[in-house]
């Protein structure tokens, strides 16, 4: 029979009763196709199988799991849908169609369809495990734990539900728990190169000198995925770093940049150009906008990756008036769909855009980021794309704050260099492209803060470090805050934190973050490079 998780032999030729031993067997191969991956085996097996069979649940099963692991995953949703309707309480067809919503979007419909599998089969580890990997997805670590940990009773050898609730215990700064449960993975399976990562990502955890030669053995094997060799050469790089090899670590981590660029590229002289656009278009404020008290509740921290925004963010969360939203994607999302509406980049749409245009959308950003003040009225939004928008941002939403984070260029550059995004940025995995990357968002900003005075404020990362209180104190000023002595205690709050600096908000500020200077001579390209543009 087909290896299908959670389910015995006894139970599988249950699923199965009633049909033709031919039909059996295309069933069965086309569950070991999935199982393996052989898609064009898969496709003709179900054609014969629905041919004879067609309504049969486990055949409709069967081809929404192929229409999803072809990307199709509304086709999926139908099929599996299709499939419920002829057995309402197949917990295997209702945990599909979980995980193909949740594919096609309807994260709320995944939720309750994960929800709904646990209580149909409380004993189906899958389940537990997508219901609390969703609700991890959506900012919900504190409800996600519980249905992982329930996962791992049921099933302890459970590697990814290890690892997401390492990710679930980082976001809640249950910094030592998180580190434990990675290192659990690891000890289950030494070759999963997430959990390695996953655990080098706390960033404030050290790893030991017999990982860093665990990890150079195991990145001499010819076989690894390029995937896996990429997350375990960043791994051995903050290993190395750690135990004060900084030459080789470099080396390690010069060796996984060039392995990622070679999945990302990126073409910088492009992306130039399109700041360019942006700088002429936004030349002046346009003269339409939104009404001036619209988007008072909001404060967009726009920055590079790295630069110091997350703690900024956390030290205006500690304020009583103010949610912390982390990287949202709204305010793009709300520009390219006006964009995609007109037919035309945003540059060119930008100076024709009346009142009414503005008022609506800065409306519809609003309705979309309704949730972040369910409990304070006001909110950041530091999306990793806002830098871009800032003369959008204030023409929709007039009363909004902007708050540009800076850093020291070096350490900057060398910040995103070090730091294997989750997704995008994909400008970081060469040293000219995070160079020009970094000029483009320098001469941007500059600029915003030129037309837009009294709206958007410099926040120095390492101005913070000398002058902690008095750079809070003005922080707070320039967003209409009464000052709160919770904000120099930012690292005592207790919030959910989703971002690579998760573990490091959680600590007082430190003086020693500095790092270009321990990477001497290694760093000689960054400084030529940034010698040419600053």
């Amino acid at each position: 029979m087909a290896n299908i998780p959670g389910i015995s032999k006894a139970d599988w030729r249950k699923r199965l009763s009633g049909l033709s031993p031919p039909i059996v067997k295309m069933i069965e191969q086309a569950a070991a196709g999935i199982e393996q991956r052989r898609l064009e085996d898969v496709q003709r097996s179900l054609v014969a199988a629905s041919v004879l069979a067609p309504s049969h649940p486990e055949v409709l099963r069967l081809q929404g799991v192929l229409k999803h692991l072809e990307g199709r995953y509304k086709e999926a949703v139908e099929i599996l849908r299709e499939a419920l309707a002829e057995s309402p309480d197949d917990v295997l067809i209702v945990n599909n169609l979980g995980s193909s919503l949740r594919a096609a979007g309807d994260v709320e419909g995944a939720i309750e369809m994960f929800d709904r599998a646990t209580r149909l089969d409380p004993d189906l580890a899958a389940a537990w495990f997508n219901l609390g990997k969703t609700l991890k997805s959506q900012a919900r670590p504190e409800m996600a734990l519980p249905h992982l940990q329930r996962a791992l009773e049921l099933s302890p050898a459970h590697v990814p539900a290890r690892i997401v609730l390492g990710d679930s215990l980082k976001a809640l700064g249950q910094i030592d728990e998180a580190a434990r449960a990675f290192r659990d993975a690891l000890r289950l399976n030494p070759l999963n190169a997430q959990a390695w990562f996953s655990l080098a990502n706390i960033k404030t955890v050290p790893l030991s000198l017999g990982e860093a030669n665990q990890l150079e053995r195991l990145l001499r094997e010819r076989s690894l995925h390029d995937d896996d060799r990429v997350r375990m050469g960043f791994t051995l790089a903050k290993a190395l770093e750690d135990n004060g090899q900084y030459e080789k670590s470099f080396a390690a981590l010069s060796e996984a940049n060039r392995c990622k660029r070679r999945q990302m590229p990126w073409d910088s002289a492009q992306f130039s150009m399109g700041i360019d656009a942006i700088l002429e278009a936004c030349a002046q404020p346009p003269v339409a906008t939104a009404p001036k008290t619209q988007g008072s509740e909001v404060i967009f921290i726009v920055s590079l990756p790295r630069s110091g925004s997350t703690l900024t963010e956390q030290i205006l969360a500690a304020h009583p008036e103010i949610e912390g939203a982390s990287e949202l994607p709204d305010l793009p999302a709300v520009i390219n769909e006006e964009s995609q509406r007109r037919g035309v980049e945003f540059s060119v749409w930008f100076n024709d855009a009346t009142e009414e245009d503005w008022e609506r959308l800065g409306k519809d950003y609003l309705a979309r980021t309704q949730r972040w003040r369910a409990n304070r009225p006001r909110f950041t939004d530091k999306g990793l794309a806002n830098w871009q928008s800032v003369a959008a941002a204030l023409a929709m939403l007039p009363a909004a704050r902007i708050v540009v984070c800076r850093r020291d260029p070096l350490e900057n550059c060398l910040a995103c260099f070090i730091q294997l995004f989750a997704r995008g940025q994909k400008f970081s995995y060469a040293i000219d492209d995070v160079v020009a990357y970094w000029r483009d968002f320098d001469r941007l900003c500059r600029h915003w803060v030129e037309i837009y005075p009294g709206q958007v404020h410099n926040m120095v990362y390492e101005t913070l470090l000398d002058e902690p209180e008095a750079t809070t104190r003005s922080l707070l000023e320039f967003c209409g805050l009464p000052f709160d002595s919770a904000c120099l205690r930012f690292h005592e709050i207790k919030r959910n934190v989703r971002t690579a600096s998760a573990a490091q908000v959680l600590q007082p500020l430190r003086r020693d973050t500095a790092r270009s200077e321990r990477y001497g001579s290694a760093l000689d390209e960054f400084r030529r490079a940034l010698a040419q543009v600053t």
